[in-house]
């Protein structure tokens, strides 16, 4: 695979279109790893209110210029995790923020080789609920989380266990593969949601390691 079309593919993808049917059954959307808000036309496009989380200072003031007239959306500054008040290194990637993450790169370099740390920067940590109260968001407002925060899904889902009913749908990228030191894989997030009542519903592979393994965006729904 050539990796400077795999980079593109990653900066354009949002949802596949197949997956779009999905968002009939969503009142709102709560997505944890924002970056600039490139999904926001499509959120948009379907009269979702959103709450972006993004943990990235410099990112972040993109996010917010990029949906100030969107009057259903909101941004929230964050580094979301599985503990309340933890420091953790931020490091921050060059492909404007995108692979930005807590972990340290580890078998992303095979697939995205263009794609590096430029600088580390220090972010205290909240649990999503936490989070979420801070900010006087009423979560029957939002019943599905999306998130993409580059190998820490799990913390997050962790974190967010108090809450985690009100999600009737929850889409999170992941690989089958360390990715990232210590990273979520497939396996961990399907066992954890499983125990949790949910099922995959959707699958949608976008990026493959030359040597084994795959990116997926992997949607979720809460079984009645």
């Amino acid at each position: 695979m050539n990796p400077v079309k795999t980079i593109i593919r990653r900066i354009r993808k949002t949802f596949p279109q197949n997956s779009n049917r999905f968002f009939k059954r969503v009142s709102g959307i709560i997505h944890v790893g924002a970056n600039e808000g490139q999904e926001s036309a499509l959120y948009a496009r379907f009269g979702l209110p959103v709450i972006w989380i993004e943990p990235n200072p410099v990112v972040f003031a993109i996010l917010e210029k990029n949906i100030h007239q969107r009057k259903d959306q909101r941004a929230i500054k964050g580094l979301v995790t599985d503990i309340d008040d933890k420091e953790y290194e931020f490091h921050l990637a060059n492909n404007k923020g995108e692979s930005s993450s807590i972990l340290e790169m580890n078998l992303h370099k095979e697939v995205w080789p263009q794609v590096h740390y430029e600088k580390t920067v220090l972010l205290r940590s909240d649990t999503l609920p936490s989070l979420l109260s801070k900010h006087q968001v009423d979560l029957n407002h939002y019943n599905m989380l999306i998130m993409d925060t580059q190998g820490s899904e799990l913390m997050v889902l962790k974190g967010a266990e108090p809450i985690l009913t009100h999600f009737q749908l929850i889409k999170t990228e992941v690989p089958d593969f360390e990715s990232y030191k210590g990273c979520c894989q497939l396996q961990d997030i399907e066992s954890f949601l499983v125990a949790r009542g949910y099922k995959e519903v959707y699958r949608n592979q976008f990026a493959a390691r030359q040597g084994g393994g795959a990116y997926y965006d992997i949607i979720y729904q809460k079984l009645k």
